[in-house]
């Protein structure tokens, strides 16, 4: 097991948590009016479900660290993006989303090609 990985992953995790909670409560009335409540859910979905993968990658022995990488990155420019395109309503940010979105799928491409042993 990866101690250090696995930590950043629960990490990404509570945060999930924490911002999904954040944007239903706290901000639900500006992500409404701004009409962007489900980019806010989309960057929460996005974001736990790459990081428990990362939480399994840690897991396990011989975990792919391009992979791991690649899904720390996509967490950061794919949902990062869109949390900040949420709260500042910058339309221009969504143009650095798919940055992200790419750096996902080449994390899931590197587990297909290299298989953790």
């Amino acid at each position: 097991m990866n101690p250090t990985l696995f930590r950043v992953a629960a990490t990404l995790c509570f945060l999930a948590v924490g911002l999904g909670a954040f944007g239903a409560h706290a901000l639900k009335g500006t992500l409404a009016a701004n009409g962007l409540t489900d980019v806010w859910n989309k960057a929460v979905l996005y974001q736990f479900v790459h990081a428990l993968a990362l939480l399994l990658l840690a897991t396990l022995p011989g975990a792919n660290r391009i992979a791991a990488w690649l899904f720390i990155s996509g967490i950061i420019i794919f949902s990062g993006s869109l949390y900040l395109l949420a709260l500042t309503n910058i339309r221009w940010l969504g143009a650095i989303t798919p940055i992200g979105g790419l750096c996902f799928l080449a994390g899931w491409l590197c587990l297909i090609i290299w298989p953790p042993r």
